[in-house]
Formats: C-alpha cells, structure tokens, sequence
C-alpha cells in the first residue's frame, strides 16, 4: 500500500505493484525518480536501478515464494526451480547473487 501511496503523490500511473516490483504505465523523468527513491527510503525500502541488483532481488523473492507456498510447486531441487523461474542458469545467478550480496 505505501508504494502505491507513494506513486500515486508523484502522479504516476501503475499497471502492477508486486513484492519487489513496480510496473508504471507513464514515462518517469530524472525528478520523479528521484522522489520516488528518496520517499521509498523514507518508508525503508529502496529504489534499484542495477540490473544485478534487481536480478538478486528476483531471486530473493523466488525463495520466498518457495518458503510460503512450498505445497504448490513442483517438486524440484530448488536450485532447478530457482533457474527455470527466473529464465537463466543456476551458476550465472548464484555468481551474481555472491557479486552483489558478498555471500552465498
């Protein structure tokens, strides 16, 4: 609800807010976003803007998908799961996750 609060004082029109992900359906100019950054961080979130960073958050919230609905999905290593839900290989999104994070 606060990001679309948020989006919604700056004028902007969103096609989805998901955990992790804002799809805005307007074109955003330099001022914009940087209000919308500085009054995310103000609710304690962060705006990414470096793709590596966004791919982590990605996987993080695949993870969490897996821990809150593990009774639907498949039943696969999580690793393969993690892989075939995000659309690239396990070792380039494991490499990247320790780039970003510093860990595995």
């Amino acid at each position: 609800m606060f990001v679309k609060d948020e989006l919604q004082k700056l004028g902007l029109n969103h096609a989805s807010v998901d955990l992790g992900m804002v799809e805005i359906l307007d074109d955003i100019n330099e001022e914009q976003m940087e209000l919308f950054g500085m009054n995310l961080m103000k609710g304690g979130l962060e705006l990414l803007d470096n793709k590596k960073q966004i791919l982590v958050e990605k996987i993080k919230n695949v993870i969490v998908e897996m821990v809150h609905y593990t009774d639907e999905i498949p039943n696969v290593n999580d690793s393969d799961y993690i892989s075939e839900k995000l659309g690239y290989d396990y070792t380039y999104l494991s490499n990247t996750f320790s780039e970003v994070k510093g860990t595995t």
